[in-house]
């Protein structure tokens, strides 16, 4: 990695109405959470869905319609943006060797939808009933000009099919799509003795001893493997809330996560959100699943799930900032408890039918308490206990035509990193669900970043990261090498204030070379860290972006192309997937 010197940058100066050829077109203006943050006007967005008791979209509000608190306090309105505000126009198409993870690109028109079928927290059987409704939903109902990707989770996140408005180019996808084996299942603890057919304890003296020993070290073996794959799975679901914060970022406006799944391994944040510092620590998680399986695995689990609590107050805020809103839709449908008998009955050597049905339904009642708090804290819905899910597919998507957007500058200027509760009101009857609330962190203040980590990630996101956006041209260049162009869009990228009206910026571009099945074989980093005087830094803006070259190593084979740039003081990144020429 090295620095560009100044007399780089005056020749990148000079030729920088190149880059009008890798963005045609006029440069779509935007005000999204990181983007603010990053100039440091502190601008929360809140997206509200209000509906009539029936549950039909209320159109037409204004600001003065809403009323919007913040702890207790109520909060000035900045802007609102409703439902009906025409979306951007269709981008003119980008020439060969050219691409860009822009929004005007990645979400050209129309209300984002993301489809996740969860695999690393869900059995087989489920995962295969789900995929059936889903074709059964995007065959029969799916209407032209919703926008819609769906992702796989296993150990990390997947992309079945980048966002599109073809309702058959989704169901292609998903006729593909094969369910698989659950890599991380769910332990059922063994209980401790041995019945007979009519209830009895059999054995007794040094025999009973002999069982109570063996039922012991099975138990504490189980144990290990139940704390282990919840382990697993806390990791794998953190994993991808983090990239799909990357992914969704930086398109604008709320974007909702229709999540199928059996289970989600962790709550975002604690009950009580009136706490110490120190109080959160201790109870973030409220982490739990509360059913028989996590509590079985003991201290290992709990110190498992303590240890993820920074984790995930950093998750909660990535995805409020990228306005995600998670609609849990479980996959399990009615149950009774004794769906599971089968799959109980080598593990539970003692316990009665009745007794494992009540043990099921506690765990499957708990892990439905946490997908509403999912819902409820990020402002989606809980769609369980039902066996059509297609029809929790069709609610999600409804709340489209019913959601606003409000941004407002909280009148507690100290970011904190504490939560703070927010609390939405209309001057009407009617249904109003936002996200609760979200924890005051300023992304150019947090301690010890791990860039690089955001960074590896991003590398590996299976879909453009849009956090920083950026254009970038790939072409062959000279001996053997490959010649890439970056625009990088400054609007995207902290500036902070230098003498004399000069703005200092720092960021990173990265490109790899990745083989089919993901090994880098060839990378390259280039800083920039310069400090540009005001009629520089002005006309960068009026190019739309800082062009910079680099080249990087061709490789022999089918290869694929990864670019990364990441801004130093936030650790936003944003990513394209390019294809080696």
């Amino acid at each position: 990695m090295y620095r560009i010197q100044k007399k780089q940058w005056n020749t990148l100066v000079s030729v920088i109405a190149v880059a009008a050829m890798l963005c045609p077109g006029p440069a779509v203006s935007q005000e999204l959470p990181g983007a603010t943050i990053r100039v440091n006007t502190r601008l929360v967005l809140v997206d509200v869905v209000v509906t009539d008791k029936q549950g039909h979209p209320i159109n037409g509000l204004k600001a003065e319609n809403f009323t919007v608190q913040e702890k207790g306090k109520t909060q000035k309105i900045a802007f609102l943006t409703t439902p009906q505000q025409a979306q951007p126009a269709q981008p003119p198409q980008l020439g060969p060797g050219i691409y860009s993870n822009k929004p005007e690109f990645r979400s050209p028109g129309g209300p984002i939808t993301a489809i996740l079928l969860d695999g690393a927290n869900t059995p087989f059987k489920d995962q295969a009933y789900a995929r059936s409704q889903m074709l059964k939903y995007v065959r029969d109902e799916l209407k032209p000009g919703q926008r819609v990707g769906v992702f796989t989770l296993t150990n990390s996140l997947g992309v079945l099919q980048d966002f599109t408005s073809d309702p058959q180019i989704l169901l292609a996808a998903l006729q593909k799509f094969q369910p698989q084996e659950q890599r991380l299942q769910n332990a059922t603890p063994l209980t401790s003795g041995v019945t007979s057919a009519d209830g009895g304890l059999h054995g007794g003296g040094a025999l009973e001893v002999g069982i109570a020993q063996a039922v012991a070290a099975a138990q504490n073996f189980e144990n290990l493997q139940v704390a282990y794959q919840l382990e697993r799975r806390v990791e794998v679901t953190l994993g991808a809330m983090r990239s799909l914060a990357r992914i969704l970022g930086g398109m604008p406006g709320r974007k909702e996560i229709i999540w199928l799944t059996a289970a989600f391994p962790f709550e975002l944040i604690p009950q009580n959100r009136d706490v110490s510092e120190a109080e959160l620590l201790a109870d973030l998680p409220n982490v739990k699943q509360k059913g028989v399986d996590t509590l079985a695995a003991g201290s290992m689990a709990e110190n498992s799930r303590e240890s993820h609590v920074q984790e995930i107050r950093d998750v909660a805020s990535q995805m409020a900032n990228a306005q995600i809103a998670v609609y849990p839709v479980d996959v399990r449908g009615l149950a009774s408890g004794m769906e599971f008998e089968k799959e109980d009955a080598s593990s539970q050597m003692g316990a009665t039918m009745a007794s494992r049905a009540v043990v099921r339904m506690d765990d499957m009642t708990a892990s439905q308490e946490t997908m509403r708090e999912m819902a409820t804290e990020t402002g989606g819905k809980a769609y369980v206990n039902q066996n059509e899910i297609k029809e929790g597919v069709a609610l999600a998507l409804a709340d489209n035509a019913a959601a606003y957007t409000i941004g407002y500058y909280p009148e507690d200027k100290k970011w904190d990193g504490n939560y703070r509760a927010i609390k939405v009101k209309v001057d009407r009857d009617a249904e109003v669900r936002s996200r609760r609330g979200y924890f005051a962190i300023d992304p150019t203040q947090v301690k010890d970043k791990k860039s690089e980590q955001g960074v590896v990630e991003a590398l590996h996101d299976a879909a453009p990261d849009t956090q920083v956006s950026f254009s970038a041209q790939v072409k062959p260049g000279d001996k053997g090498k490959v010649n890439v162009m970056f625009l990088v869009d400054p609007n995207t990228i902290s500036a902070d204030d230098a003498s004399g009206g000069s703005k200092k910026i720092n960021f990173v571009l990265y490109a790899a070379v990745l083989s089919p099945e993901g090994k880098i074989l060839e990378n390259r980093s280039l800083k920039v860290d310069q400090t540009f005087d005001a009629a520089t830094y002005q006309k960068i803006m009026q190019q739309g972006g800082m062009l910079v070259p680099m080249d990087i190593d061709a490789q022999a084979g089918k290869n694929k192309l990864q670019l990364v740039v990441q801004d130093q003081k936030t650790g936003l990144v944003g990513s394209i997937n390019a294809e080696m020429p």
